[in-house]
This record gives structure tokens, sequence and C-alpha cells, in this order.
């Protein structure tokens, strides 16, 4: 079947529909989704914060257009890919957030010269200058950001130093336009305690607040610092060192930002609204039912699944190999009839929705739409 259709598009709109797919499949609850969205929309817009959601966490034309609908500025991506997929379907504001190889210079400037609103960061001189000959080559200006490395170790300048050579190499840029910086603590994402969060927050923020003020005396101001995520978003807005937020993962909340505590009590803002649905093939195990869905639909670089609906309380899940997983019973009387659906949080919801065609849309037991990852994969 060709990936510009799904087996289960016949379903759509029938009562009780959720329940009749052909698995394993992606679910995406467009009420919570919807929920989601407007939740940070007013939070950014309270604090009078910027939002460029990252398009990294869905790689989807239709959820960035709702996000754009309710107030983002743009969308980010982590890829060229992300970015070209994202232009073709008119998506303003987009920002490269990963410091590309020179030689994809070319490909990005054409996009801008195609119509594309598009900017890029930069951590090396030789990039800056690959993409200053790509933008003069095509009579276009490029817009670039400053990349800081503000404690990941991945990507981002070394020093203050290194920040101020590279503004300063942007700003004497004929096609290029120095316009801001960006600064990812992607490490500090997913510690869990809240307090311990802001304790390792404090350090990395200072590191931040450094190279902005040493840019500000270099005559060098960042018109914007963007950067943030949703383990940390909260607690950046009480620093003051962001003007716009990279948020992507509160679309869906997956099993490792479930975890996180976003706020001091432990209440969480955002709602789940992507699962894996699969089906039980197997019963012949009075301990555990076999399913149709295992590493190969599963995000395997973090937790396991945890169970939403569908299987008896206290139930686990686990891999069985490539095709198949296991719901292990907690009681020796709990069973699962042939064919029974069971849905799951998904362990980490970007790489997981990557290994999808489409999102199987829901309201309630509905099918109600079937969009395509469009973004997703590398080339």
């Amino acid at each position: 079947m060709p990936q510009s259709d799904s087996l289960n598009r016949k379903l759509v709109g029938q009562p009780g529909s959720r329940w009749d797919l052909l698995t394993p499949v992606l679910i995406l609850d467009l009420d919570v989704l919807e929920t989601n969205i407007k939740a940070m929309a007013d939070w950014a817009k309270q604090g009078q914060f910027a939002l460029r959601p990252h398009g990294k966490s869905h790689k989807s034309p239709d959820i960035a257009r709702r996000q754009i609908a309710a107030g983002a500025v743009g969308l980010c991506c982590a890829s060229l890919r992300e970015a070209q997929v994202m232009a073709a379907h008119n998506i303003p504001g987009l920002l490269i957030t990963t410091p590309l190889a020179p030689g994809k210079a070319p490909l990005v400037a054409q996009l801008i010269k195609d119509g594309a609103d598009i900017a890029v960061v930069a951590d090396h001189s030789e990039l800056v200058a690959a993409y200053g000959a790509a933008a003069a080559g095509l009579g276009v200006e490029l817009e670039v950001f400053v990349d800081l490395d503000v404690g990941l170790g991945r990507t981002g300048t070394p020093s203050a130093q290194t920040a101020i050579a590279l503004a300063g190499q942007i700003s004497a840029h004929p096609s290029l336009k120095y316009a801001g910086v960006q600064g990812y603590m992607g490490h500090l994402q997913h510690v869990d305690d809240h307090s311990e969060r802001r304790r390792r927050l404090d350090g990395n923020t200072n590191d931040l607040k450094g190279m902005v003020d040493a840019l500000i005396k270099a005559n060098l101001p960042p018109a914007v610092v963007t950067g943030g995520g949703t383990g940390t978003h909260r607690m950046d807005a009480e620093y003051g060192a962001f003007g716009e937020f990279q948020v992507g993962s509160y679309l869906f909340m997956d099993v490792q930002y479930l975890s996180v505590q976003q706020t001091v009590t432990g209440a969480q803002p955002y709602g789940t609204a992507l699962f894996v649905q699969t089906s039980v093939v197997n019963i012949n195990h009075p301990a555990y039912a076999v399913t149709d869905a295992g590493l190969k639909s599963f995000a395997t670089d973090g937790p396991f699944p945890i169970i939403a609906r569908g299987a008896p309380a206290g139930a686990s899940y686990r891999y069985m190999g490539d095709e198949h997983g296991a719901i292990d019973f907690a009681n020796a009387s709990d069973s699962l009839r042939l064919g029974a659906k069971v849905e799951c949080v998904t362990p980490h919801c970007d790489p997981n929705v990557n290994l999808y065609n489409f999102y199987h849309v829901v309201r309630g037991d509905i099918l109600v739409d079937i969009w395509p990852v469009a973004a997703r994969g590398n080339s």
C-alpha cells in the first residue's frame, strides 16, 4: 500500500472506529492535543514570550498549522528535511536549530530563493562562510543565530569570545543577518526532580547570561535569545534569559516527560495525547498475552511503554522482538481475549513518531482524520 494512504481510512467518521483499526497504529487524541496547544500558547502569552515550537516532535504540517494559529511565531526544525517539508506547506518562521554540514548551505539558500521564511544557526566560522557564500550566490538574505553551548556539549560555541567572533562575522557579511542567539539545555529537560533541575539550571543559565552580556558589551546584542524546552520552560521563564521558547514534547507527553515534575506540587499542566495501539495476537500463555507491537513499533532509547487502556489493572508491557510485545499480567486470574486492543503511552515521542507514516486522529472513540507524518525520515 502506498504511503499516501492508510488501510484504516475507510473507518473515518464511523462510531467506535478507534477500536476497529488495523494495528500497530499511532493514535493522536485531538481533544488533548488541542488542549495542550492552547495551554502552552496561553502560558506564553501571559508571560509575553514568543513561542517557536519544535517540529521535530511531530513532523506534521497539520499540527504546525494549529500551533501557528494559536499564536506561535514559527516552527523549529531539527533537520534540513523537516525544514523542506514545512516550507513546502507554507509554514512561516522556520528555524533550523542544528548546525548543518557546510555542503547543505546552498540548499538552505535555495529554499529562501523559492520563498521560504527560514533561518539557521551556526557555531563555526566555516559554516558562517558557507552560508554567506550560498546566500550571496543566489542573491538572498539569510538570518543566522549564533548557537551557544550552555552545558549540553553537543553543538554550540565553546566560549563568549567565539560567540562574539561569529556574531561579528555574520554582521559583517552583506548577505547574512545576525538574528540572535540560541542556547538549548537539552541535558536538563529530563531531570525529573524539580529541585535538582532548578539547581543545575542555575549554573547553565548563568553561563547563558554571561555569553549574552559579553555580546552586548561587544556591541553585538542579540535581538532574540531562543531555547528552552518542555522540561525547563516554566523555570526558564523565572530566570528571564529567554525571550523565545522551543518547546516540543508538551504536545504529546510521553513516558519520559510524565516523570518530570513540571511544578513544585507535581501538577501536570499537559495531558497525554499520543499512543500506540496494538492487538493481542496470542493468548496461549497464562501469565501474559502477546501483541503485534514490538521493537519496530516503539522508540527503544528510553523506558518501556506504559499501558494506558485496554489491559487489566497493573499489567505491564515489554518487547518480544521486532514485531511482538508482551503484556504481563499482575494477577493470576487476569486475561485478555484474542484480538483485544490495548493502547500504550509512547516511551519517547520524537523517535516514536518517526516510525510511523500516519497519525490516526481520534475524538473519543471515533477516528476523525488521518494525518501524514510528512517530515519523517532523513531524506
